[in-house]
């Protein structure tokens, strides 16, 4: 009878030993992160690769981690979800560089139009001469820079093609709302006027702008390539920039970070770039079977530009503000290593 009751008992012990173990392995649930972006949700090579990078995490971190997809803007606007991340509400996300530059104006900068000689100075200085510096910037504000991806080219959009600054006197330019591009046009005799995409092509219509700044990727879809069917390609390249909130990467677990780091190394900012230049070919292909036209400007024509607008960069630089001084010195000797 003892030894029964005795058995009882340590049963019983056992079992109560046991079962929170248990039920805390059963319970166990992998860490989420939610990740924003303003992408289509399909046919396109952002979606492609956000969805890639989830299965790399995923996979890096034998399923203890899962990213959380939103797109086509489901969690807000870049403008808005973007200070969002600053904030700690949302985890990440992919920006272009107008967005991220509301959290680090300086980003700006490098949007510049015909700042950089060619798509590859581009792309030299960026990863070989900025990374760092903007490193450094975001994390002053609370954001992890988790890597450069890509927007695509910024071209100039309209009724012909335009070749020379000269070729912008009295045009009507509708434009962002930034002051970069308003010098742009004001710098080489346009008249900019700032508008909404949904005003742009009824703009065109009657006649309030008969040039305009965007990607293939947004001209084309939207149908903006009716009323403006020509491109002047080699402006400028907008870069995208991956982020998270500084302080939901910090208070993972050390092997959690590394698994994250793991899976961003995986595939390199280069990659990215060709995946949506590519994608950019691609609808261009479409665009000029339509009965569109695409000119590309040559690095004479790019260099006549840059010409007329060197006097406006330090304007740029000190309309930014914060350290814009230090980062465009940063921009500068990169473009110089770059050339050499």
């Amino acid at each position: 009878m003892q030894t029964t009751t005795f058995l009882t008992v340590a049963l019983a012990a056992l079992g109560l030993a046991v079962a929170p173990i248990s039920a805390s392995a059963q319970d166990k649930k992998p860490v989420e992160l939610r990740y924003s972006s303003g992408a289509p949700p399909s046919g396109n090579p952002w979606v492609m690769q956000i969805n890639r990078y989830a299965k790399d995490v995923e996979e890096e971190s034998k399923g203890e981690i899962k990213i959380q997809t939103f797109f086509a803007s489901a969690l807000g606007s870049e403008q808005d979800t973007v200070q969002q991340v600053a904030r700690g509400r949302i985890d990440m996300g992919g920006y272009s560089g107008g967005s991220a530059a509301l959290i680090v104006p300086e980003i700006g900068l490098l949007l510049m139009p015909a700042y950089f000689a060619s798509a590859a100075e581009f792309d030299c200085v960026l990863d070989n001469h900025m990374t760092k510096i903007v490193t450094d910037l975001f994390a002053a504000k609370g954001v992890r820079f988790s890597g450069w991806t890509e927007v695509g080219n910024i071209d100039l959009w309209g009724k012909k093609a335009y070749l020379s600054p000269k070729d912008l006197s009295g045009v009507k330019a509708a434009t962002y709302a930034n002051k970069t591009q308003q010098l742009f046009f004001s710098t080489n005799g346009a008249n900019p006027n700032p508008l909404g995409l949904p005003e742009w092509i009824p703009a065109f219509q009657t006649g309030l702008a008969d040039v305009v700044f965007t990607t293939i990727t947004y001209a084309l879809p939207s149908g903006l390539t009716k009323v403006a069917p020509v491109a002047t390609r080699g402006f400028y390249d907008s870069p995208g920039l991956s982020l998270m909130n500084k302080a939901a990467f910090d208070k993972l677990s050390k092997p959690h970070q590394d698994a994250l780091n793991r899976a961003t190394a995986r595939h390199t900012a280069a990659q990215s770039r060709s995946e949506v230049r590519g994608f950019e070919n691609t609808l261009f292909g479409m665009h000029e079977k339509a009965g569109g036209q695409a000119v590309m400007l040559t690095p004479e024509q790019r260099a006549e530009w840059r010409k007329v607008l060197t006097p406006v960069y330090p304007q740029i630089v000190k309309e930014t503000g914060g350290s814009s001084d230090r980062f465009f010195a940063a921009m500068e000797a990169g473009r110089k290593a770059c050339t050499q």
